[in-house]
């Protein structure tokens, strides 16, 4: 929908577009390496700086967090100012923060060099916009857009794996310092192989309004992060914290919104914000990562690797039978639902996407619970599904959804919508699970499974409430 112009002659060419995905791919590696390299090495971390796992799991925290709220704004003030320029700034500043976490002598900087590496949270949505901008082909883009979002998935697994390695054998530092090489390499690649685009050139960034909605954004998290500490119990400090936090977020948004409808030049037309192609695919986001990410990246492992009432297995393994394939059936399966997509329809992918990632909670979570097999079976089958499909399409809507005049809101605020459920799942689901404890152990993991699965399930209604992109698909 977008009809952003580049400088003449750079993006033309086929050659000059595989030079492109070359580097648009290099930096989204560089961000995702920045989002899950480090999860094998927080034992590690904790170790070697003196530091609790609370507080090394409270700077995994803030990176996303930072991430999401940098997501916010970043790809409008790129329509403005040049894409190339705000990526390239957005891998200085992950090398930067890199540098800072590789040399923190305490806890203290970590959480600085992760909140600086948070920058470049919108990496993955704008490499979609300057793709958008290159590729005219409806079925060329979605090919492409499948296999850069496959990134967003996780590496083939095979970052975990390294991470693991090099926290094992040459300490957590040696990851950042490889992170800063990669996001070296990555920034000298866009320099010299990606080309500029400014669609809103001449426009005024409205600051006002996007203080506000970082404000309301980055309140709302930080009150998920404060409401995850009641999981164990209800305390009175983060509770009050959190009903706190809760009221400054939805003040900031009625004075964002307030702002929006008097300003000459708003971060979003506030008419924008109640149309279905805006508030159906956020709202489709939000629940889809609430019903499934902290299964596949939390609930699921615990299980497998506990000896009752799972199957006892150890870290190293359970990542080659259940973290590996999902992850690396999502980088396969990525192009090849992002090229159907322009086909079959955004919109009808996406759904197809949602009932087999319904079906395979449904297999954990009945059989999976009880035969490694199928729990295996099920999670390969969501790695088809949710990672390979309906993260693809998810992240393609925020894209072809946008208003042609703001190209760079949508996927900024889809952004968000994914690490606000992924706080949720991360908060619901954990808590069901303490909840349920009583029950037998196979009767708490079950009672969470198909929590999750209605949770899901609601994102599926959700989702026959998006509109198709009709500029976005072609015909068979």
């Amino acid at each position: 929908m977008s009809t952003a112009t580049a400088k003449p002659g750079i993006l033309s060419k086929p050659g000059n577009i595989t030079a492109l995905m070359v580097a648009l791919l290099a930096a989204c590696v560089a961000f995702q390496l920045n989002a899950s390299m480090l999860s094998p090495a927080l034992v590690t971390m904790g170790e070697e700086l003196n530091a609790s796992q609370a507080a090394i799991g409270l700077s995994q925290t803030w990176f996303f967090t930072a991430a999401a709220v940098f997501s916010l704004f970043l790809p409008r003030l790129s329509d403005i100012v040049g894409r190339k320029k705000v990526l390239l700034g957005m891998m200085v500043m992950m090398a930067v923060g890199s540098i800072i976490s590789a040399m923190a002598p305490d806890i203290t900087w970590l959480f600085v060099g992760r909140i600086i590496q948070g920058v470049s949270g919108p990496t993955v949505p704008l490499a979609l916009i300057m793709l958008r901008s290159a590729v005219k082909d409806p079925k060329k883009y979605g090919a492409l857009m499948g296999l850069i979002t496959a990134v967003n998935g996780g590496i083939a697994g095979i970052d975990s794996f390294v991470g693991g390695y090099f926290a094992e054998h040459f300490g957590f530092r040696s990851i950042f310092w490889l992170m800063v090489v990669i996001a070296a390499v990555a920034t000298l690649l866009i320099v010299f192989l990606a080309g500029e685009s400014r669609p809103g050139e001449g426009t005024r960034m409205d600051w006002l309004g996007v203080f506000f909605i970082v404000v309301a954004v980055g309140a709302l998290l930080t009150a998920l992060n404060e409401a995850t500490k009641l999981v164990g119990g209800i305390t009175t400090g983060p509770l009050v914290t959190s009903v706190a936090l809760a009221v400054v977020a939805v003040a900031a948004f009625m004075a964002f919104w307030a702002v929006e409808k008097r300003s000459s030049h708003p971060m979003v037309e506030t008419v924008h914000l109640r149309q279905r192609a805006t508030w159906a695919p956020l709202l489709t986001t939000t629940l889809t990562m609430t019903g499934i990410f902290a299964v596949i990246n939390g609930i699921v492992p615990a299980f497998v690797q506990a000896s009752d009432p799972g199957f006892g297995i150890g870290a190293t393994q359970m990542s080659l039978l259940i973290l590996t394939p999902y992850a690396l059936l999502g980088w396969v399966f990525g192009p090849i639902t992002g090229r159907l997509a322009p086909v079959l329809g955004y919109t009808k992918m996406l759904r197809i996407g949602l009932l087999g990632s319904i079906a395979a909670l449904a297999i954990i979570g009945f059989l999976g619970l009880h035969s490694l097999p199928w729990m295996i079976a099920g999670t390969v089958l969501l790695g088809i599904m949710y990672a390979g499909t309906v993260n693809i399409m998810l992240n393609g809507l925020g894209v072809v959804l946008s208003p042609a005049g703001n190209p760079g809101f949508l996927p900024g605020m889809n952004a968000g919508a994914f690490n606000l459920g992924a706080g949720l799942s991360f908060l619901v689901l954990p808590a069901i699970l303490v909840a349920t404890a009583p029950l037998c152990a196979h009767g708490s993991y079950l009672t969470v499974v198909i929590v999750a699965l209605a949770i899901t399930a609601a994102a599926f209604a959700a989702s026959l409430l998006v509109p198709k992109p009709v500029d976005a698909e072609v015909a068979p």
